[in-house]
């Protein structure tokens, strides 16, 4: 891995294969766990490209991404504080105590250090992590359409609480402008969940179309026939069997253009902008001195 891309922190060729590892050991907990409750996942951007043309993971990627349908999403979170296997892992969701700088959900293993920049200032567990994101129902209505994005919009900004790197330099001016104009965590916490809640408001099975409205801001303008998502593909990852959405070719293309292609030496990265790894030992280990020097990140901190 490039120091160009992890700056100050480079990871060994023997680490990142342990970190890919442990992620398809979580990848295969959450397929039993959602087969055993009836919950519809798919691999979704480097995972899925990775399964379709590398028949696992994509050498340089370091994590693995899925989408559910937004009511499973939701029934994923309440079936976790039941039948979860909490000692193995942490279920990690922004909300009014705590904001993890993410707007999706995760899985993480505590007994692993995986540090981002930017929740390094967070006491949170910052075990290698599993994401899980929505696809939501998306209005036919073109006034409907607008305020759906208007509302995705305002969510990405006081959800994450941090400026985004991802979205353009005119959406990080305005992140910036909003931070100092409201700076109450529990003002932005009123905000971003009323927000949430109009722009998940759309019925899959009454939508002809669904949108991910999570994520890039190219994410959030395509609105996709929800017939790519309304089943499963079963495919090669790792030597194991795990799903794509049925219209996979279709929404990668849109997204990634030729993905089939591996993209030149100089954009084979990993995207996470890393700032220290250990399979061997708990993130706990490091407090204080990888992660939370004991005060306030930038924009919303430890809460």
């Amino acid at each position: 891995m490039g120091k160009e891309f992890f700056e100050a922190y480079e990871i060994s060729d023997e680490t990142f294969r342990k970190m890919q590892k442990k992620m398809l050991e979580m990848l295969l907990y959450f397929k039993d766990f959602c087969a055993k409750h009836d919950l519809m996942f798919y691999l979704c951007g480097g995972a899925a490209i990775g399964a379709i043309r590398e028949h696992g993971f994509v050498p340089w990627d370091d994590d693995i991404d899925v989408f559910m349908p937004r009511a499973d999403y939701e029934r994923f979170a309440e079936l976790w504080k039941k039948y979860g296997d909490k000692d193995r892992y942490v279920y990690c969701r922004t909300n009014d105590k705590v904001n993890f700088h993410h707007s999706c959900t995760s899985l993480r293993d505590p007994s692993t250090t995986f540090i981002c920049s930017y929740n390094q200032n967070l006491d949170i567990c910052h075990g290698v992590a599993f994401e899980i994101a929505p696809i939501d129902g998306c209005p036919s209505s073109k006034l409907a359409r607008r305020i759906q994005l208007f509302h995705a919009f305002v969510y990405a900004l006081f959800n994450t609480q941090r400026l985004p790197n991802n979205k353009g330099k005119m959406f990080r001016t305005m992140a910036t402008v909003l931070y100092k104009l409201i700076p109450s965590p529990k003002v932005r916490y009123k905000i971003w969940k009323h927000a949430e809640r109009e722009m998940s408001k759309y019925s899959w099975d009454e939508c002809e179309y669904v949108t991910e409205l999570i994520g890039s801001v190219k994410g959030m303008l395509y609105k996709h026939p929800k017939k790519w998502f309304a089943s499963q593909k079963w495919v090669d990852f790792e030597g194991y069997k795990v799903p794509v959405m049925a219209g996979y070719d279709h929404y990668l293309t849109r997204i990634f253009g030729n993905y089939m292609q591996r993209p030149p030496k100089d954009q084979q990265h990993a995207k996470h902008q890393l700032e220290f790894v250990d399979m061997d030992h708990p993130y706990t280990y490091y407090k204080n001195k990888k992660y939370f020097p004991g005060r306030k990140g930038k924009f919303g901190g430890a809460m």
